[in-house]
Formats: C-alpha cells, structure tokens, sequence
C-alpha cells in the first residue's frame, strides 16, 4: 500500500547494545499536564473529531492513496487542530538522549517523534537504524507521515533497545507537542506502516525484554488549575498503590465492538442519591487522549436536564448557574459492581481555566458532553481524562482487562 511512495532520508546504520536488566519492581515516570489549544474549536468539537476517527473502522488505517513526503503538507487531508488539553511524558531517544514531549495516548498504539519539525526534529544517533518502511497514521487531531526506525527509547530508569518508532517527515496537527507515546492495545497499529502487519508497542517490547514483570501500566492523574502541571504519573510493569486509595477493581475488556478495539469497558451511569438512570449498562471506552467525558446524545439529553445546563455556544461546553452548581448532584459511575462517585466539583472545567477555553471568568462550565451518537452505537461513552484525573486507571494489555480505584483526588474541591 505504501509501494508508491518514495522518499530518501540518510539514517545511520550503526547499533549499539544495551545490556537487559530485569526490573524487580514497577517503573515510574513523570507526567505533566499540558494546556494545548490552537485554532477555532471548541473542546468538545476537537474530541468529536477524536471520536469520528475511534469509529472509523476502528482501527488507524494508513491511506492507500498517500502524497509522497516531498509533497507539500496541503496535499494530506487534515484536520488543522490540536487537543485541547493532553498529558505528555518525557521520552529520550537515540545515544544522544534527544528528549521528546509525547502524548500518553491509550486510544493509539504508535510511538513517534518529531512533530515540531523546525524546533525539535527528529535527528538520528548512533543507535538509530532506517528500516526502509514508512509510516503514516492519522488521527482526530491531525496525522503524521514518516520513516519507521528503530532505536533505543527511554523512559525515566527504563531503557529499551530495539524500538519500533516513528521519524516525523510532515505532521499537523501537534503544535507544542513532539509526538505520541502510543500505549493502546497493539493490534492497533495494524498497517500503518509500509510492511503492514502490526508493531511491538513500548510495552510489548519492555516485558519482551524481561525489563518488566508485567504488561501493566498504571495511569495517575491530578486535577489541576495549572496550564502546565508536572502532577502525573505512568507506572511501566505493576501498580503503585500508594496512588489510589482503597481496593481496585477490574474488569475485562469489553467483547461489544467497535469499543473492544480499544481499552474498552462496561458501564453505567447513574445521577445523583436517588440513583436516576442516565446511560444504561452499555459498553464505550477509557481514553487518556479525550479530554471530555463523552456520553450518548439520549444519555445526554437527560444529563441535562438534571443539571439545567444551557449550551454555551463558545465553549461548546454546558453552563450552570452558581445556584445550580449549589444543587448539582453526583454522578456515578458503575463499573464491574462498583459505583465511582463523580462528585459536583469533578463535573466542572477548572474555573481558573475558563478563559483559556474562551469562557468568562466568573462562569462554570461541565465537562459531561455530548457523544454526538444514540445509545447501542457500540461505544457509546468515552471517559475521557477529566474523569481519569478523579480514578487510578490500570491497563492490564495481557489479560486483557482495566482496572479502576479512588484516589485522594476524588473528592478532590480543586476545580
């Protein structure tokens, strides 16, 4: 599919070992919390288009019909947006240790650098080796074409030789980040490249290499009123527990398609003490790379009307009343026989971000929106990070399954 491509880039040969050695217990690295919004969009316009591209036969197919790399970036069909808001990780690469900015994304399975271009490209190190194969995947946000390399990739104490990665030629779509640390399920990464079939995530290759115990990634956020926030963190081959509180519950991944592509689950929602039903047990997924929680048009009619929140047609987003917000109930979330509070304060964007958004200081928006699709679609919710910055999330890729927990910032008054 990629026959027709042609494109000369000058990458070393050279590689260089890196001794294994086998970890005794999980690794962490940072994470920080990034405000990157550019052009027109509201937040829930750019998770939509997010959402089109996760419906989109599932899973990042790369086009047939692809420009060459010498071809100007108007020749791609793209959406010229970023995210709204994203958690990045500090990746190094090569034998220089180039640092990198990348997405943490469970909705993607593609690792790849590079995208600022002019500030930040990609530059290739001893350990760097050209595959011959190119790349190329797109997304909600934007889309990346380039060359599959393999190098060593670091990740805080953890260091993997052999990765399968992407060398950005021309991307849109990611101003302020390098690129996408992808953590999702790897079947996701089926023919985005030249030599089709699909490629070893981080993961995949970490626990290959006896680096880790276990295919698990934990996933810990924080709310914050920061635009920029060192607050989470990612843990590679168990689970921290010293960052929920309580017991964890899991759950398998969910057998409905299209959401079993994906980190895929099963769940309902409930509003408030007298348990009002507002999205029966349905299946949809948990997406570090959404910002919004994302839930039925049905489902969402009737979230507002709970809530009495009026479309701001800026935000995109729905506003309550200070009095309202005095009134505003919890929402439950009942996953695997367990009820996770979502409590007033978490259904509402960071008042001290609001302008950020375009919204007024002194207003107060909720970040439950609407999916844009009727129950029974087969992913009919998205918990998006807004939600995972009140609930320890566990990603267990071998079983496969999820795993859920309170944390200290559940009940959190941040926002």
């Amino acid at each position: 599919m990629f026959a027709h491509l042609a494109v000369t880039v000058t990458l070393a040969l050279l590689t260089a070992a890196t001794p294994v050695v086998v970890r005794q217990s999980p690794i962490t690295i940072p994470l920080a919390r990034r405000f990157n919004f550019t052009g027109t969009k509201t937040l829930r316009e750019l998770d939509l288009a997010r959402v089109q591209k996760l419906r989109s036969g599932t899973k990042f197919k790369s086009r047939p019909d692809a420009a060459p790399a010498s071809a100007s970036a108007s020749s791609f069909p793209v959406t010229v947006v970023n995210g709204a808001v994203t958690y990045t990780a500090e990746v190094l690469v090569g034998s220089s240790q180039q640092a990198f900015n990348l997405i943490v994304d469970t909705g993607s399975s593609n690792t790849w650098a590079g995208a600022n271009t002019f500030g930040n490209p990609f530059t290739p190190s001893s350990t760097t080796q050209n595959t011959g194969e190119l790349m190329e995947v797109t997304y909600g946000s934007g889309f990346v074409f380039g060359n599959e390399v393999v190098d060593t990739v670091q990740l805080g104490d953890l260091v993997i030789s052999g990765q399968s990665m992407g060398a950005a030629i021309l991307s849109e779509g990611f101003d302020g980040v390098d690129g996408i640390l992808g953590i999702g399920p790897t079947d996701l990464t089926e023919d985005t490249t030249s030599a089709g079939g699909t490629v070893p995530t981080v993961t995949d290759n970490a626990f290959t290499q006896g680096l880790l115990a276990s295919k698990e990634v934990g996933i810990s956020f924080a709310p914050t009123t920061n635009e920029s926030d060192p607050n989470g963190q990612l843990t590679f081959g168990g689970i921290d527990t010293s960052k929920f509180t309580g017991s964890l519950t899991t759950v398998p991944i969910t057998t409905t398609s299209p959401s079993s592509e994906f980190v895929g689950i099963d769940q309902s929602i409930t509003f408030g003490s007298a348990e009002t039903p507002v999205l029966a047990s349905t299946a949809g997924i948990v997406d570090t790379g959404t910002t919004l929680i994302l839930i039925a048009s049905d489902a969402f009619a009737t979230y507002e009307e709970l809530t009495g929140g009026v479309m701001d047609e800026t935000t995109g987003l729905l506003r309550i009343t200070p009095a309202q917000f005095s009134n505003l109930q919890s929402l439950f979330f009942n996953i695997g026989g367990t009820a996770f509070e979502f409590t007033p304060n978490a259904q509402i964007w960071p008042r001290a971000l609001n302008t950020a958004i375009g919204g007024q200081a002194d207003q107060i928006f909720l970040v439950v929106s609407d999916l844009g699709t009727a129950s029974g679609s087969g992913m009919d919710f998205i918990n998006g990070f807004t939600w995972l910055e009140r609930f320890f999330f566990l990603w267990d890729s071998v079983t496969p399954q999820a795993g859920f927990a309170t944390t200290p910032f559940t009940d959190a008054t941040t926002n």
